[in-house]
């Protein structure tokens, strides 16, 4: 074996073996990277050291601790609570309305937060608790928390489509959150149409009936949170302002309504929130960094060059390719945290989408479909995690429970890879 597929296969091994032994994956991949660079060669430690500095260096980057930090302001801040109650006079009152609640609200929180784990934190406590006291099996409502929670990584803005684009080489960021807008719905109403199947079958009650004066009070209430997303997406899309600029925009909103309109948070709270928020950043900048130095050593060893040789070598059929990298996409998911698995898979698969003239906005949208459904698979499941230790409740339990909806959303999955005008049609429209 020549020196470069020696290089690969310990980067690979090395990688496999520290995640196996649950080391953490900033450190799994700064482990393989050192090693393979030591086999290499002393200078090409150095390289490796100063792309972990490259990696985190760009402006668009800065967008991510706004769009954090504007989550966990309106999740703190009692968002929540009040898009479940929109939700609930807009749909609550069918037979098992609840469940729908939770689909919808989802939906909208999504589009807050960005991360799906915020979303059952967030509103985890809030829908299991009403719907267990309702009469809901708890491994249906865990289920249906869960499940929707996923919509986070689709419908913008998500920060995880930023990280996409700078991977992919710099894409645009308004293309790809307009990108997620009709996946994301078609995956809402996939939902909707699983639950009230379900809700119809196991008899579960209606919710209850507002009067106007009262679903206008609600909705007015819950407007003002929703309207976060309206300014991110006006001001991206129209070019009003940067990606960043409108993250940053967002959070003052943010804090604005909260501090002064809702009221829900102290000036003393916002430093505990900020202190989260640099929590979950840190976490993602040292991936990233990481994940750019392995990056590198792929580069170096051309393996983007070579698994696009391999896959087209499989076939030379653009339907067959993509169902084998959605295969593959799902059964990394199972293994591997969403951040670190786009920064990895995009540099790898970029070529062998181009090869076949999809486009790299419309792949972006299939990585994080993809993506959602690994959320909520063992080992890793961190969506799926979150949500058991919410509701108290056996990860078994609920991964079964979560077996109908694992169909539906691998169906959406199919019908945004396959069909581009689900995704490309409103970037194409608004944006060029």
């Amino acid at each position: 074996m020549d020196t470069n597929t020696i290089a690969m296969i310990i980067l690979f091994a090395t990688f496999m073996i520290f995640m196996v032994m649950r080391v953490p994956v900033t450190f799994s991949m700064l482990g393989a990277c050192v090693l393979t660079a030591l086999y290499l060669g002393p200078k090409y430690v150095s390289s490796v050291f100063l792309r972990l500095g490259d990696g985190v260096q760009s402006f668009s980057f800065l967008a991510i601790p706004f769009f954090i930090f504007a989550g966990d302001i309106m999740a703190e801040g009692g968002i929540s609570d009040r898009l479940v109650e929109v939700a609930n006079v807009m749909v609550g009152r069918f037979r098992g309305g609840l469940a729908y609640v939770n689909v919808i609200a989802s939906t909208f929180f999504g589009g807050i937060s960005g991360s799906p784990t915020a979303d059952v934190s967030s509103l985890g406590p809030i829908e299991i608790g009403m719907m267990t006291k309702s009469g809901y099996d708890k491994d249906f409502s865990v289920a249906t928390t869960v499940a929707t929670a996923t919509q986070a990584l689709i419908i913008p803005p998500s920060h995880n489509m930023i990280i996409y684009g700078m991977a992919a080489g710099g894409l645009s960021t308004g293309k790809l959150f307009l990108a997620g807008i009709g996946p994301g719905l078609i995956l809402c109403a996939a939902m909707c149409i699983l639950v009230a199947r379900i809700t119809r079958k196991r008899g579960y009650p209606r919710g209850p009936k507002y009067t106007v004066r009262e679903s206008l009070k609600i909705v007015s209430d819950g407007f003002l949170g929703v309207m976060t997303i309206v300014i991110i997406l006006l001001g991206v899309c129209t070019g009003l302002f940067t990606t960043t600029e409108s993250a940053a925009i967002a959070c003052v909103y943010a804090l604005f309504v909260t501090l002064f309109i809702y009221k829900s948070i102290k000036v003393k709270d916002i430093w505990r929130i900020a202190k989260r928020s640099l929590g979950t950043l840190a976490m993602i900048l040292s991936i990233i960094a990481a994940a750019n130095a392995f990056c590198y050593l792929m580069s170096l060893m051309q393996v983007p060059a070579k698994i696009t040789q391999m896959l087209l070598t499989v076939s030379d059929n653009k339907y067959v390719v993509l169902i084998l990298i959605n295969i593959l996409l799902l059964v990394l998911g199972c293994f591997m945290d969403v951040a670190p698995l786009i920064l990895i898979v995009t540099p790898i698969l970029l070529p062998v989408i181009k090869a076949l003239g999809t486009d790299p906005v419309q792949f972006g949208i299939v990585i994080m479909m993809n993506l959602a459904v690994g959320s909520l698979t063992p080992p890793v499941g961190t969506t799926l995690f979150a949500g058991c230790a919410v509701g108290d409740i056996s990860v078994e339990r609920v991964t079964k429970a979560l077996l109908p909806f694992y169909i539906v959303m691998v169906v959406a999955l199919l019908l945004v890879t396959y069909v581009p005008v689900f995704s490309m049609t409103l970037p194409n429209l608004l944006m060029h």
